[in-house]
C-alpha cells in the first residue's frame, strides 16, 4: 500500500528553536530518511519552505484569488512529506510515529487513491 506521510510542525513548539536546533532536526530527519530508503519503503521525501513563502489559490464562482502566505492565525505549518509504499496501514502509522518531526507537531497519513488509467 502507497501512503503520503504529512508532516506538520505546531509553531508554538519550535518558535523558539535557534539554528543549533534547527541543524539538529535537519540531521535527525536526513538519517530518518536514509533509514527508510535502506529499508525499501520510502520512495521520496522533501521538506517545505516556511509558510509565509507560499500563495493560497481559491477559485469561487470563476474567479480565482490568490493570497499570500498561510492562512490567518495559522500555528501549524506544513513542514515536509514523505511518501512510502508499506504492507499495511499500522505499518505507515508506526513508521510515522518513527518521524523526528511527530514530537513537535503531527503526522497525516493519507493512503494514495490508485486508479487505472486507460
Amino acid at each position: 500500500m502507497k501512503f503520503a506521510c504529512l508532516c506538520y510542525l505546531d509553531q508554538e513548539k519550535v518558535g523558539g528553536f535557534t539554528r543549533k536546533d534547527w541543524a539538529r532536526l535537519d540531521d535527525e530527519t536526513l538519517d530518518f530518511d536514509s533509514e527508510l530508503t535502506a529499508r525499501g519503503v520510502m520512495t521520496l521525501g522533501y521538506p517545505m519552505q516556511d509558510a509565509a513563502t507560499g500563495v493560497t489559490v481559491r477559485v469561487r464562482d470563476g474567479k480565482m484569488t490568490a493570497t499570500d502566505g498561510p492562512f490567518a492565525e495559522t500555528k501549524e505549518q506544513l513542514a515536509g512529506f514523505f511518501l512510502i509504499e508499506v504492507d499495511s496501514r499500522e505499518e505507515a502509522v508506526r513508521i510515522a510515529a518513527e518521524c523526528p518531526l511527530a514530537p513537535l507537531g503531527w503526522v497525516v497519513i493519507r493512503p494514495w487513491l490508485e486508479r487505472e488509467h486507460s
